[in-house]
């Protein structure tokens, strides 16, 4: 219980200095930064205080520093080199004046979210019966998942590299088969955490992680707001795109249309 008590404090602290960074620098793309790290910290912080042996606790110790990490940086090398990013300008325009209290109620609730979403590792971390083949798979799939997005991250930042690309979607590497690859392996990777738990007093409802992560990337905070944005920005070259190519899943392209 202290753990969680823990966590969700330090996640409002987090959120507020966010804020308030984001009052003064005019770009609330800072929210996603902070929400990546704290995720980072929980799973770290659960797996040094949790009660299941050493090679889950470590196990989950490694997946989730390794993976918000690496997040954590691909989302701040982005926010401090770049305006602000679309979705926060549209939400800022529509807030008016009431900008700065709207971000603040936004960036509350991402602290709430970051204490939600980690409750599988803290699942996790109290697993007293690990299964070791399910903690091999799990930290396989974890890894085929960290590939995935890397590579999808790095595929998409080449392409918006070059000027030429303008206003223009990538439709290379796996957008080609994936209009949100980089959220297709996010949601991947959170199959391994029913997995690292499995044999635990909570090990089915961690099943329910992956589907909540779906229901949040398909339908709330994901991919809506991403959708939107890039049709503002890409027009009728992402109409287009969005006709041809898979929404989510990995999937083989129609041919587009003229």
């Amino acid at each position: 219980m202290f753990s969680l008590i823990t966590v969700a404090v330090l996640s409002v602290v987090a959120m507020l200095l966010a804020w308030n960074w984001q009052k003064n620098h005019v770009n609330a793309g800072i929210v996603d930064v902070v929400w990546a790290y704290g995720m980072m910290f929980s799973g770290v912080f659960y797996a040094l205080t949790g009660a299941g042996p050493l090679i889950i606790r470590l196990s989950l110790g490694l997946l989730t520093f390794g993976w918000f990490l690496r997040l954590g940086i691909h989302l701040q090398r982005r926010v401090l080199s770049e305006p602000e990013d679309g979705r926060y300008q549209a939400m800022r325009k529509a807030m008016k004046e009431q900008a700065n209290s709207g971000f603040l109620v936004f960036f509350l609730l991402q602290a709430g979210f970051v204490w939600l979403l980690s409750l599988p590792f803290w699942a996790v971390a109290q697993n007293m019966q690990p299964q070791p083949a399910l903690v091999i798979a799990a930290l396989i799939l974890a890894g085929l998942s960290l590939y995935g997005e890397t590579t999808a991250d790095q595929q998409l930042a080449k392409f918006k590299s070059k000027p030429e690309h303008r206003g223009l979607s990538c439709r290379s590497g796996w957008w080609r088969y994936s209009r949100h690859p980089n959220y297709f392996f996010e949601w991947l990777h959170w199959f391994a955490y029913p997995l690292l738990g499995w044999g635990s007093a909570y090990h089915y409802e961690l099943w329910l992680a992956p589907i909540a992560l779906f229901c949040f990337l398909y339908f709330l905070t994901g991919i809506p707001f991403t959708e939107q944005q890039a049709l503002r920005s890409r027009g009728e070259d992402y109409r287009k795109y969005q006709q041809a190519t898979s929404k989510f899943f990995l999937w083989w392209p129609k041919s587009e249309p003229f």
